[in-house]
């Protein structure tokens, strides 16, 4: 019973362990603790309680095992170095004795027996609490002093249970704890719970808070670990993070590469992809402190390309930072056990991004929601005229470049506050970045915001923008630079090409770029900082591609133009489909697809070279089903040794056999390139390079001493290694090993299980199955491991080489560079001709004399997309005769899609393609200005009718007598009357001060007796229909779309609101309406006429005549 009894207050004691508080401490024995029980029996008791402290207690079963005690704080190691640990006692003390010094070799050598109960007997006690005293060899519980050790054990205890509860309520997960909030937030998902799980398996355990020791009693002040919750590698991220803010960090780590924190939430939602939650700030801000990783996400290795592409495309600016080291070579150096060395390796941007490898030969299609990019970058500066002062006028310098093709445009201009120059160079460039120098004006600021931010811009997609500071010295500061930047390359010997040569204009290298104006260097000398940090600046090498926007070789299409023609995409819903370019573009080439937008903006206007591309064309469309033609057609598609070889008889322009001097010389230009292109084909072995077998790709005469050596030392130890199976084989005694190779480990000894005594013990076992054991050898290990350093050098020689080749082919660029020139000429003279070969496509003509001569013209866009045929007009406009038409007829009766098709038809002359005509001779017009439509522009703070005013402003300041106009129902936005005096008045002029050639349409019947003023110069045309009476006594409109010549009286608006649907009552209402309203104004009139008439017969005058002839005429 009193076994019995110690063992409940035993319990007793155990059990408040895990109570709200401890148990009282049970009063002293008087009984020695070893002196009642000379072998103690297991019972029940003691069952329950190793069940309550089995975390506690190692399990004896036979030798006995390590304890698995958690870590205790510095008093509880106090105690235990007067006390030996807790045992399951299965026998008596005399068989812990003879225990064969098992226990001795538990957690290091421990005392004896004898000893410890020498230390208890002694005067020095060990200090023993309530919760260490079931550990001793007694059934009655070990006197302590309570007041004593009261206090410590239970802030001991205290401090265990809630780091046991935050354990318990981490794993479970409370309703306000990270892993709750992230599946309320949908963070983790079906796919992420795995991911989360494992994440949280890997976390390791909290370390356990330690205390200092306490000194007299008094309670110890705890002291926290320093923990770096941040992995090497998670730093080295976070270093390159800090200096490239702006940049998505796409991370290689192993097999995969990661983005980490904001990244892989930008990157999950840009790429569709899984983002494992995590901290997503850099900055370690204390929202974020309790959670110990970045949130990630992850992407194969050979998908880098694609998913990068997709990045930059969403305007985001990428940097991919790779390992700069491999394992093997790793492991053989003195780093071995820091993290890989990482950093970044490569930029990218929407214009920098020149890396594409799909589609090289055919055309790339537009992106959703409008026309395509051109690849430019833009670098914009600006600068008031005379130092500083209002917007109104600036001053602004730009460059643009293209890294694919290496062409480069610079302007120098004076702008308005309308910016309409900035407005159509932007439109013509579209550029898919911009890098801004300096603040600019809120005009130019706000026109920037609008053609980047929207996806239906004409760029057809969001254009990325980026700023630099601008320096009060920064003009003297971009001449010194470019200076030395280009006196450099001419300095470095490098081969032939350095990319460096003379410009042809100005006969040196230099004068070319000192030309420039000052916002143009300043740009210059940005861009090429720029571009630095992509490898990029060698773009700004070759100067002969230098050139200005603002030649006047080229006819001028603003951006009002540009829209309102729909010359690179419709208005209906921003897409390419349904453009001019659309239209003309049959190209089977991407740079000949190039080629031909430069066309379609810049038409011709010089006539000789105007002359030679529709020779050109017309030869191409006579002669399609020639060889010659389709040879060049066959070519287009193939490689460059293929079509140098296909014409490497033609060593003049005169064996090239065509008519046309412009097919000569560029069929002349091809086999130029053939003995480069020979030459380096020579060096590479062609089945490796289908293959990508990197290892190989050089042929063995001309690899480099690296690649051989590397090769060489591979093969030495691969023989090694097969020379050391025959003494692998009299190591086990078997007369003949092989290697295998499992789960693609290599170099495996595979040795049945009932053959494994003779196995050496240093033989490492890999893997096994129920059968088999597969064993590494140390030499093998040593072996394996030189052959993947060799391995691993060699793949960074071969790198090395073939970044050598690709330098040395560079060198050869501008050859190259010409010979696809040449092939983007025929792709695009061939796309003319097979436009040209559709039915009612006719050849035109041209005249020194200004004039536009039409017969049966059609809109080229429109008759393709309508089922119905287009109904043909005809214009005949001179400067010597007609030079102005004012065109009148009733709403949706044809007359903008008459005009848009004069324009057009134009355009598409100067470009040297067929028109959709009977007949077209023409006059070379220096530039077509259109006024079409009513819109506001919310984003400069502009009415409709400011908007419409301003364009007509520019419209009369650039337009000379070789220019077409276009100006549909100017003065609309505003009172009747104030809009008739504003069109009389500009109609006026352009006839008689600009004298250009004019399309005038209007509503303002008014203006037709504006013909008497000029004799012939100024002509009213209407657009024909016919009105009959319905059986409800109703007007039925039917239109002609045919011009003629005369006055349109109405407009039959009523007409077209019938059509749009508007209720029935509502049009009664207004039919009604209208009647009165003409009735009253018949009434006005014929009380003008009567008055006129009595003051004719009282005093008759050439005025007052004049005025009853006109009066009569309006009735």
């Amino acid at each position: 019973m009193a076994s019995q009894g110690s063992s409940q207050k035993q319990q007793q004691s155990i059990s408040s362990f895990f109570g709200a508080k401890p148990s009282p401490t049970p009063k002293p024995s008087k009984h020695s603790p070893f002196a009642s029980t000379p072998h103690l029996q297991p019972t029940t008791t003691d069952t329950s309680d190793a069940l309550f402290v089995s975390n506690d207690e190692p399990q004896m079963n036979g030798l006995r095992q390590r304890s698995r005690t958690p870590k205790r704080s510095l008093n509880e190691d106090e105690d235990q170095e007067s006390l030996p640990h807790a045992k399951r006692l299965k026998n008596g003390i005399d068989d812990w004795q003879d225990d064969d010094g098992a226990a001795d070799s538990i957690n290091g050598s421990r005392r004896s027996l004898g000893q410890v109960s020498s230390n208890l007997g002694g005067a020095k006690k060990p200090k023993i609490t309530g919760r260490t005293s079931k550990y001793m060899f007694s059934s009655s519980p070990v006197a302590h002093d309570e007041n004593e050790e009261q206090e410590d054990d239970d802030e001991q205890v205290r401090r265990t249970k809630e780091r046991l509860h935050q354990k318990f309520v981490k794993r479970l997960g409370r309703p306000d704890s990270m892993a709750d909030i992230k599946r309320r937030n949908r963070f983790i998902t079906e796919e992420t719970q795995e991911d989360e799980d494992a994440a949280e398996e890997d976390d390791p355990e909290p370390e356990p808070e330690s205390t200092v020791s306490k000194a007299k009693g008094r309670k110890g002040v705890p002291v926290k670990k320093a923990k770096d919750k941040l992995t090497p590698m998670e730093k080295q991220v976070l270093e390159i993070k800090r200096k490239h803010m702006d940049t998505l960090l796409v991370v290689e780590v192993g097999y995969k590469f990661r983005f980490f924190g904001e990244d892989a939430r930008v990157a999950a939602k840009e790429l569709s992809i899984v983002c494992i939650p995590g901290k997503f700030r850099f900055d370690e801000h204390p929202s974020e402190a309790h959670i110990d990783r970045f949130a990630s996400a992850s992407i194969p290795v050979h998908r880098l390309h694609v998913h990068v592409k997709r990045l930059v495309s969403a305007g985001h600016k990428v940097g991919v930072v790779r390992q700069l080291e491999t394992a093997a070579l790793k492991a053989a150096g003195d780093n071995r056990n820091k993290a890989f060395e990482r950093g970044l390796t490569n930029l990218y941007t929407k214009g920098t991004y020149i890396d594409d490898q799909e589609g090289l030969e055919a055309p790339v299609a537009a992106p959703e929601g409008g026309a395509r990019a051109t690849g430019h970058l833009l670098c914009l500066t600006e600068a008031y005229p005379k130092g500083w002062g209002s917007d109104e006028k600036v001053h602004i310098g730009l460059v643009a470049v293209q890294p694919a093709t290496g062409d480069i445009i610079y302007d120098d201009f004076e702008d308005g506050w309308m910016r309409s120059e900035l407005e159509t160079r932007l439109l013509h460039i579209a550029p898919c970045e911009f890098l801004l120098v300096g603040d600019v004006s809120r005009a130019t600021e706000k026109l920037v915001q609008h053609l980047s931010g929207s996806k239906t811009n004409v760029f057809g997609d969001k254009a990325r923008v980026e700023r630099v500071e601008k320096h009060k010295t920064m003009a003297a500061q971009a001449y010194s630079h470019i200076t030395s930047f280009y006196a450099d390359k001419m300095k470095a010997d490098e081969p032939s090409g350095s990319q460096v040569e003379s410009s042809q204009e100005t006969g040196t290298l230099l004068d070319k770029v000192h030309k420039l104006s000052e916002n143009a260097t300043i740009c210059l000398s940005a861009m090429i900082t720029h571009l630095t940090d992509y490898g990029l600046q060698h773009v700004f090498d070759l100067t002969k591609y230098f050139q200005s926007f603002s030649a006047r070789s080229h006819m001028l299409l603003n951006g009002n133009t540009l829209t309102s023609l729909e010359i690179y995409r419709n208005q209906t819903d921003y897409r390419e489909h349904g453009s001019l370019f659309w239209t003309l573009d049959r190209t089977s080439t991407r740079f000949g697809q190039r080629l031909l937008r430069k066309w379609v903006g810049r038409p011709l206007l010089d006539r000789e070279r105007l002359d030679e591309r529709v020779a050109a064309v017309e030869e191409l469309k006579d002669g399609q089903q020639t060889i010659g033609i389709d040879r060049i057609k066959h070519l287009l598609g193939k490689t460059l040794q293929m079509i140098a070889q296909e014409y490497a008889h033609v060593s003049s322009t005169a064996d090239a056999g065509f008519k046309a001097e412009m097919l000569n010389e560029a069929i002349g230009s091809l086999p130029r390139i053939s003995e480069q292109v020979v030459e380096f084909l020579e060096r590479i072995n062609a089945h490796a390079a289908k293959s990508d077998d990197k290892y190989n790709f050089f042929r063995e005469e001309h690899e480099t001493e690296d690649i051989t050596d590397h090769k060489v030392g591979i093969v030495a130890v691969e023989h090694d290694l097969n020379e050391f199976r025959a003494v692998a084989a009299d190591k086990i005694k078997k007369l003949k090993v092989d290697y295998v190779t499992v789960a693609g480990i290599d170099y495996l000894i595979e040795l049945d299980n009932s053959l494994l005594k003779n196995v050496p013990a240093s033989w490492a076992k890999i893997s096994g199955t129920k059968k088999v054991s597969r064993y590494h050898a140390p030499e093998v290990v040593k072996l394996i491991r030189e052959r993947d350093q060799h391995k691993e050098a060699l793949a960074n020689a071969c790198d090395v080489a073939f970044t050598n080749l690709l330098a040395e082919i560079g060198s050869k660029y501008q050859a190259f560079r010409d010979c696809v020139q040449s092939l983007a000429l025929l792709d695009c003279l061939l796309s003319l001709a097979d436009v040209a070969s559709q039915p009612g496509y006719c050849k035109p003509e041209f005249s020194d004399d200004v004039g536009i001569d039409i017969e049966g013209g059609r809109h080229p866009m429109v008759e393709q997309l309508l089922l119905n045929a287009f109904v043909p007009n005809g214009v005949h406009l001179s400067s010597q005769e007609t030079r102005a038409l004012l065109i009148t007829g009733p709403n949706m009766g044809g007359k903008s899609s008459y005009v848009r098709s004069v324009a057009l038809i134009a355009i598409m002359a100067q470009i040297g393609s067929y028109v959709p005509a009977d007949s077209a001779r023409l006059g070379l017009l220096d530039a077509v200005f259109t006024r079409m439509g009513a819109f506001d522009n919310m984003m400069k703070g502009e009415s409709t009718f400011m908007v419409e005013l301003s364009e007509t402003s520019d419209i009369l300041k650039q337009a000379t007598p070789r220019s077409l106009i276009i100006l549909d129902e100017l003065g609309r936005g505003t009172s009747t009357h104030d809009g008739v005096a504003i069109a009389q008045s500009v109609l006026h002029y352009v006839v008689s001060k600009l004298q250009s050639l004019t399309l005038f349409i209007t509503h303002y019947q008014s203006l037709a007796k504006m013909t008497d003023q000029f004799a012939g110069e100024l002509k009213n045309v209407h657009m024909r229909f016919t009105e009959q009476d319905t059986e409800i006594g109703e007007k039925d409109v039917t239109f002609l779309y045919e011009v003629d010549e005369g006055v349109a009286h109405r407009s039959y608006g009523l007409n077209v609101a019938k059509l749009a649907g508007l209720p029935k009552s509502l049009l009664e209402e207004a039919s009604r309406r209208s009647g009165q309203m003409e009735e009253e104004e018949g009434r006005r009139r014929l009380t003008y006429l009567s008055k006129v008439i009595r003051s004719l017969a009282q005093d008759a005058s050439v005025d007052e005549l004049e005025h009853l002839v006109a009066g009569l005429e309006q009735m």
